[in-house]
């Protein structure tokens, strides 16, 4: 029996960059023998079990072939005879498929690289094991997600690598990916470091409109030169994700916010193109479809809707009366979660500052809607309560000193 150290743990810190959670491949054992050694299974398709001490996870080398059954339709072998080098050959790409000896006083050995991913790492390329990738339309779309992560290192996928994505798109198999399955790798890929890439290789492989089919009609969708320098919505809505992503590091909340804030604008008539009068309200319907579609938790869903229909309004917020802002804030149910009006405010910046040549532009929306929530916060019921005031009326009174101290801290009209 030998153990191998395998996936991102190897991947990474060639890379550079600190390993995540280390995963194991068991060569030569049987389910039995990893019984009587103490790991407890955890494994339902497929022989995966836990470490008795670490808990990490230990899966015994196995081959997979597509079926109509079985684990993601393929079914799987873990016989005791599969090699370490057939258990590397069904993994998706050679960045992906290095391994490393792990000895028996717990050190690394040699690392074990049959399918070239140390070349593949060094020059900078996203590369399919073999013709086996076409077999998992998930693919695609892991596929785009590492280049999410991996495109500020200077990745790029293999050409022959995207032929074969084109060809997947083609073939309709994305349309049977289900929703959760899809979800995991979008809520990954906006919480990236370029979710752009994500949304561009999709787009290249003809795969974003199976996938996001209200994100790529923006593409080609024409916007006003003197607000959009970059002109193309679908461009702006990737420049805006990453900027969401500077300015909200791993957040994938604030990120699928930034994705959906203008989905309205694919449904702007020609005639009135290059303007999008009423998009922030005409987006909310395609945003609700894609939100039912996948399942998006609701978290997600809540701050995608309020940014999608407020951002203008945050925007504007130097020319608001005090008394839109109160209102602003207490659509966005600010009064009682704070935080939310945090995400609203970020998100707003990734789409003002998402734009080209505005990168680096100040938001000062972001500070003066802050200031104004702290100021109404600080207003408490018990004491604008006088006169045996309750109900509708003690509610009005609260309204009514909440917008005075928003007045009186931003300088605004009531």
């Amino acid at each position: 029996m030998k153990v191998y150290l395998v996936g991102g743990a190897v991947r990474d810190p060639l890379l550079g960059a600190e390993p995540g959670d280390r995963d194991f491949v068991v060569v030569g054992a049987t389910p039995q023998q990893m019984l009587d050694a103490g790991y407890k299974p955890v494994g339902r398709d497929f022989p995966v079990f836990l470490h008795p001490r670490t808990g990490e996870e230990y899966a015994l080398a196995r081959t997979e072939r597509k079926s109509g059954r079985g684990y993601r339709g393929f079914v799987v072998d873990a016989d005791p005879s599969v090699t370490l080098e057939q258990d590397l050959e069904r993994r998706d790409f050679t960045i992906n498929a290095i391994a490393r000896e792990v000895c028996e006083d717990g050190s690394l050995g040699d690392l074990v690289d049959p399918l070239h991913g140390v070349d593949d790492l060094n020059a900078r390329v996203l590369r399919h094991v073999g013709p086996a990738f076409v077999e998992d339309p998930l693919r695609v779309l892991r596929a785009a997600r590492f280049m999410a992560r991996l495109a500020p290192l200077g990745f790029t996928v293999a050409p022959e690598t995207m032929a074969l994505m084109r060809q997947m798109a083609e073939s309709g198999e994305l349309a049977d990916l289900t929703p959760e399955r899809v979800w995991q790798e979008l809520r990954r890929s906006v919480a990236s470091a370029k979710p752009s890439a994500f949304l561009r290789t999709l787009h290249d492989a003809g795969a974003l409109g199976a996938i996001l089919p209200e994100v790529e009609a923006l593409y080609g969708v024409p916007q006003r030169a003197e607000y959009h320098p970059e002109v193309d919505t679908g461009v702006h809505v990737e420049m805006v994700c990453d900027m969401a992503a500077t300015l909200a590091p791993g957040d994938d909340v604030i990120g699928f916010a930034a994705l959906t804030h203008d989905l309205g604008k694919a449904l702007t008539p020609d005639d009135v193109l290059p303007k999008h009068i009423g998009h922030e309200h005409a987006g909310l319907a395609p945003l609700r479809a894609l939100c039912d579609r996948l399942k998006v938790p609701t978290a997600h869903r809540q701050l995608a809707t309020m940014v999608c229909r407020e951002h203008l309004n945050v925007h504007r917020f130097a020319d608001l009366r005090a008394t839109t802002v109160h209102d602003l804030l207490q659509r966005c149910d600010g009064f009682r979660q704070p935080a939310r009006i945090e995400q609203l405010v970020i998100a707003c910046e990734a789409d003002k500052r998402g734009r080209l040549g505005l990168e680096n532009e100040p938001y000062p929306p972001r500070e003066g809607l802050l200031m104004a929530l702290e100021a109404a916060r600080a207003v408490r019921a018990d004491a604008v309560a006088r006169d045996g005031l309750e109900g509708p009326a003690l509610g009005e009174a609260l309204r009514r000193a909440r917008i005075d101290a928003i007045a009186e801290a931003t300088g605004k009209k009531r």
